[in-house]
């Protein structure tokens, strides 16, 4: 069973074979049971080697339907990759149960498309941008009228530190390209917002965000549980693991009951806050560099004159510091809690309900977390716009509740709760509840 066959032209191959291509400088993987070698065009894949590389040996038809909204164009890429296909008495899936599920699954993603739910409403994205810049222009006015004086000092800090938070959900929604049918413009608009209103490089965030949804809470993976060396490896198990192995350098084994006294507070305004210009000018980023120059001259030109250089550095670092714990928390209490791990190679339904668990909605949930509270429901359709998680949530349950698989909704207090007891989503102690209402058509 572990070489492969010619048929003509055609090769056909079987999984021991594409298995064994999963190096660095040798990938293969299958998209909709044909086989790929992508070797070489990894270097040149524009969302990064990293995140197409961890499906090297592995099946990539969900993660590449759910990534990309514009298969043609894609596709044309994919046709000079093209080696040969899977022979036919190749499973698609390792198991049964896989393959039911992974069926069922993808006939839910067919019935989203044949519906408006993938369809982005842009007066809802273009409100979101007005109160972003609505709160920004009444922190300078508030400054203005009031003087600077330590109480409109705090209030202005806050309001900014509301602008920083609500700019990144905005920056997530156009970096996932859930607002135009056009790449380029959600691009373009990406650039804007997380360059121009935040100050860090687009390609910063693409560069770990789709890894990180390529293969969720994955160690070795996910980035956003590696973060050496302070934290090397986040989650309960691998902590232990890692940490006697290096024990002199750093207590790994024990980081995971002190993440949410350091990590926090300190991510924004001590590590990303000079490791992003590090990654700009590095990796030759000059457009992203650009573009976050943009947003510290702006800052300056607009706040000096009220606050002096110390007033202004003084209030940036309060800003990143409101705004570090506020992304920290809501960012992680849907993801340290669950299962983290080696890559166990699942299908894409089970392996993002094992990494994900959502908050119950509410107007303030929703607008605190930036629709983050669905985690669920945005891991499994990345290019959703967010304004549509709630009404594909009870279809998403239901296929839960048919194959027997655990899909996790809690208050949110107790996500946060999970966070300090690190304890599993699963069997957390701190009162998890899961809906059980399943309606039958999607409401619109």
């Amino acid at each position: 069973m572990g070489s492969s066959t010619d048929c003509g032209r055609h090769r056909f191959f079987t999984w021991n074979e594409v298995q064994k291509h999963c190096t660095r400088s040798d990938r293969w993987l299958v998209i909709n049971r044909k086989v790929y070698d992508i070797s070489e065009f990894s270097k040149k894949h524009p969302g990064g080697a990293r995140v197409i590389g961890h499906y090297a040996g592995q099946d990539a038809t969900d993660p590449f339907t759910a990534f990309h909204i514009d298969k043609t164009l894609v596709n044309k890429y994919l046709n000079s990759l093209l080696i040969g296909e899977l022979a036919p008495d190749q499973p698609s899936l390792e198991s049964w149960k896989s393959k039911e599920v992974t069926e069922d699954f993808r006939e839910l993603r067919a019935t989203l498309e044949r519906t408006d739910l993938l369809q982005p409403n842009k007066l809802f994205f273009a409100g979101l941008l007005a109160h972003i810049l609505l709160l920004e222009a009444a922190a300078w006015l508030n400054l203005w009228y009031f003087g600077a004086s330590l109480f409109p000092f705090l209030i202005s800090s806050l309001l900014l530190s509301t602008v920083q938070a609500q700019s990144g959900w905005l920056q997530h929604d156009f970096g996932h390209l859930s607002v135009f049918s056009k790449s380029k413009w959600n691009h373009l608009v990406h650039k804007f917002i997380i360059g121009h209103l935040k100050g860090a490089p687009a390609s910063w965030w693409n560069h770990l965000h789709f890894q990180h949804h390529a293969k969720p809470n994955c160690y070795r993976k996910d980035p956003d549980i590696n973060m050496h060396p302070i934290f090397f490896v986040l989650g309960t198990k691998l902590p232990i693991e890692v940490g006697k192995q290096k024990k002199k350098f750093m207590p790994y084994q024990y980081q995971h009951k002190y993440f949410f006294l350091i990590g926090p507070p300190a991510l924004l305004p001590l590590y990303f806050q000079w490791y992003i210009f590090y990654f700009a000018v590095t990796r030759k980023q000059w457009a992203d560099l650009a573009w976050m120059v943009s947003f510290y001259i702006r800052i300056g030109l607009t706040y000096i004159p009220l606050l002096g250089i110390r007033g202004l550095l003084a209030m940036f670092f309060l800003v990143r510091f409101v705004e570090s714990n506020w992304f920290v928390w809501v960012t992680q209490m849907n993801h340290i809690p669950m299962t983290i791990d080696h890559d166990q190679n699942e299908e894409w339904l089970t392996m993002q309900l094992h990494a994900t668990c959502n908050v119950h909605q509410s107007f303030f949930n929703d607008w605190f977390t930036g629709h983050l509270n669905f985690q669920i429901e945005h891991h499994l359709f990345p290019t959703m716009p967010r304004h549509n998680y709630h009404k594909v949530a009870p279809l998403v349950r239901s296929l839960c509740a048919k194959h027997g698989l655990e899909y996790q909704s809690k208050a949110l207090l107790t996500a946060f709760a999970d966070i300090v007891h690190t304890g599993s989503c699963r069997n957390s102690k701190w009162g998890n509840e899961m809906s059980h209402s399943i309606p039958n058509a999607i409401r619109n």
